[in-house]
């Protein structure tokens, strides 16, 4: 299965993923030993990930 990667690298420090995929870094650094199931699950989440953290987005809430 391919990368989502494409080329525009930089993890935002509000969100912790990346600008251009979505992915967080273990999931970038670790990619090449998922599973293709676990590569699909993380592929799945990336259009809100990358909805939520866009430059025009608010800022997301943590509760404990």
């Amino acid at each position: 299965m391919p990368s989502p990667c494409i080329r525009v690298c930089a993890v935002s420090a509000r969100s912790g993923f990346c600008i251009g995929c979505g992915r967080t870094l273990a999931e970038i650094g670790g990619w090449q030993k998922f599973t293709d199931t676990k590569k699909q699950a993380i592929i799945d989440e990336l259009p809100a990930r990358l909805a939520n953290s866009s430059p025009g987005a608010a800022p997301r809430s943590q509760t404990s």
